[in-house]
């Protein structure tokens, strides 16, 4: 192609974090520009995004729904994709609307708000064709491709556990009823859906174990707690998983783990050795034997494999972090949608990212979970995409 690929978002304005992450992932590599957007259920403050990133006013919308049907109609210089960085409730009926119209997209996680809805997606990807991304950004890593690729190459051996732990501490608080936006969205049960904890933080926990073993889950018991009082969600669970194949494992996500800011940890432990990584300090591997000592492996070197190689842009000793994690999803994503409109099959490098599928057994985690806590029972937790 010659030409970057066209996009547009939906959400992400005024006081809004995560969409202008989005635009610099999307940026970073040169593979795609904002072009329009609705960033705001307020037609204004749509305009005042559209007006900061100098985009067309034509092109900057009062809704996703005045968008779509906006952009559908355009004869040139149409989008190619469309970029959801909505809360939780509308991702169901944006990504629902844009792929029917023909646009690809790339979606924030969770992808729903119910397993309904999930299975809904996985069938509107198969019936139009579009490529979907779930922009799981902590697979974006270069060392966690390192880790994924030595587990496939089984240099831990078999696996036997797997801890993973997402703490946090900035809900500590009843945050939520001083109006901040991101905590009030996230502890409402009309925009979050069912879950704030499991389904902010928790999610990333079991796309990261799924990402790097392949392992399926197969029962769990949770403990979902509300431990700030006057909150409607849950802000701390706990889970222990049996995984197919007789795997272990602990997760635990909290939001009111004070101190904690994004301490995102991974520890994977074989019959022959384990791995360690942290997301607060991503550019380091840690690996471990029984019968020598501890070896870090480092971001950029040439002793990686090649997918931690072609995540990476910098040379060793330089950090690469969180934007450049996102913009690895976001270039994958990119370079995946210019192979479909050029006609030609996209390189397994490419299609390396979350799908809709790792999608939607993220929500039926969520919603497992919480049967399981209500329940106080183990509970059969084993995932079967729907047909393609």
């Amino acid at each position: 192609m010659d030409r970057k690929l066209r996009y547009a978002m939906v959400g992400g304005g005024p006081g809004a974090f995560i969409g202008a992450v989005h635009r610099m992932a999307a940026a970073l590599d040169g593979e795609s520009e904002i072009v329009a957007g609705a960033f705001s259920s307020s037609a204004e403050k749509s305009a005042e995004t559209g007006r900061e990133l100098h985009l067309d006013p034509a092109r900057v919308y009062g809704s996703w729904q005045e968008m779509l049907k906006s952009e559908s109609e355009r004869t040139t210089d149409r989008i190619d994709y469309v970029s959801i960085v909505t809360p939780n409730f509308l991702h169901h009926p944006i990504a629902k609307a844009a792929m029917e119209a023909g646009f690809n997209v790339i979606c924030d996680k969770p992808m729903t708000m119910t397993v309904e809805e999930s299975e809904d997606l996985c069938r509107v990807v198969a019936a139009s064709g579009c490529i979907f991304a779930l922009t799981h950004n902590y697979t974006g890593y270069p060392m966690v491709k390192q880790a994924r690729r030595m587990v496939a190459d089984g240099e831990l051996g078999e696996i036997r556990k797997i801890v993973v732990e997402y703490p946090q501490g900035w809900l500590s608080t009843l945050l939520e009823a001083t109006g901040q936006k991101q905590a009030a969205w996230r502890s409402d049960p009309a925009k979050a859906g069912v879950s704030s904890a499991l389904g902010d933080v928790g999610t990333h926990c079991e796309n990261l174990v799924h990402y790097i073993t392949g392992l399926e889950m197969d029962e769990m018991i949770a403990d979902l707690s509300t431990l700030v009082e006057g909150r409607a969600l849950e802000d701390d669970a706990s889970v222990l998983i049996r995984y197919r194949g007789g795997a272990r494992g602990i997760l635990y996500c909290s939001q009111i783990s004070i101190g904690e800011e994004n301490n995102l940890t991974i520890r994977i432990y074989g019959t022959q050795a384990a791995l360690e990584w942290k997301q607060e300090h991503p550019n380091w591997l840690y690996m471990k034997f029984a019968d020598r000592p501890e070896q870090i492996l480092k971001r950029g070197n040439s002793y990686l494999g090649e997918e931690a190689a072609a995540a990476t842009r910098l040379p060793a000793g330089h950090p690469e972090a969180f934007i450049e994690a996102f913009a690895n999803v976001y270039k994958n994503a990119a370079r995946t949608i210019k192979a479909r409109i050029e006609g030609r099959e996209p390189s397994e490098a490419d299609l390396d990212f979350p799908t809709v599928q790792d999608g939607a057994r993220g929500v039926q985690f969520i919603h497992t979970a919480l049967r399981s806590s209500q329940a106080r029972a183990w509970v059969d937790a084993f995932y079967t995409p729907p047909e393609k």
